[in-house]
């Protein structure tokens, strides 16, 4: 089953080849945050997603949906055409949400 915008990344830079892509640019908000907990909901915990978004409240709310599910994030990566690049590793609990 694929989902739309969702797939594995290509192991370009940084990335770690097994790394889970989202590309939620154009979504405007809750889209971002809310299509970043599904997509974390479908994967084990350790499990590291990539996001990319451009809506200015992303920072604020994938931020806050990885405090509050306890997962982990590297800090947001300003993208050169804009937006930002969220690496979030899967933390465990968050199923019970």
């Amino acid at each position: 089953m694929r989902m739309e915008g969702l797939d594995r990344c290509e192991g370009s830079g940084d990335q770690a080849e097994d790394d889970i892509r989202l590309d939620l640019r154009g979504l405007k908000c809750p889209l971002p945050v809310l299509r970043t907990r599904k997509a974390l909901r479908l994967h084990p915990d350790g499990a590291w997603l990539t996001v990319l978004a451009d809506d200015p409240m992303a920072r604020l709310d994938i931020g806050h949906l990885c405090r509050t599910d306890g997962h982990e994030a590297d800090p947001p990566v300003p993208l050169p055409e804009g937006g930002w690049r969220f690496r979030i590793r899967k933390g465990s609990g968050a199923e019970a949400q």
